[in-house]
């Protein structure tokens, strides 16, 4: 049996799992106090709620990898403190972000999650983390999602121009 058969909680990380695993908890910890951010920000109910998941997603995300990076004596990024609450009322209208922004900041942020998940996947020779970041994957597909689908309800989508020729038209 070599190093890399067995339990795989038993085996090395690689550099790449290592530097992946920690700039990914890096950018969920600003991620939360992005969201945190933007939660002071948000007047639409609904986009709160969706912030909230985001920021519940991002914490419990952090917690696994924390575990991962310090199971495998792996320092930890610094990590920025968490935003006080704020009231909307109390922002200036010019210095707040918009609904609609944030609506589609949130749509990007998730669109980037899903691809560095899905590279980490695929460099991971290690099968529990890349099982969890297929986990985590899926979560920010399904965040995306609902996302997509607030964006559409409240009309804070814009679209790029449209093509509707068909080839049959021609």
């Amino acid at each position: 049996m070599g190093i890399l058969s067995g339990n795989p909680k038993d085996e090395p990380m690689h550099y790449g799992e290592v530097f992946a695993a920690w700039s990914f908890l890096m950018a969920s910890q600003d991620g939360i106090a992005g969201y945190q951010t933007k939660l002071n920000h948000a007047g639409d109910e609904d986009l709160q709620k969706l912030l909230q998941e985001a920021i519940q997603q991002c914490q419990q995300e952090s917690k696994q990898i924390e575990e991962l990076l310090k199971e495998n004596g792996v320092g930890l990024p610094p990590a920025p403190p968490e935003r006080p609450n704020a009231c909307v009322e109390d922002i200036p209208t010019g210095a707040r972000f918009q609904d609609r922004e944030t609506g589609a900041g949130l749509s990007a942020v998730t669109a980037a999650g899903l691809v560095a998940c899905s590279q980490i996947i695929g460099q991971s020779i290690r099968e529990d983390i890349a099982m969890m970041f297929g986990q985590f994957h899926t979560q920010k597909a399904t965040l995306g999602a609902k996302a997509l689908r607030l964006n559409k309800e409240k009309g804070w989508l814009i679209p790029p121009p449209l093509h509707h020729t068909n080839a049959k038209d021609c």
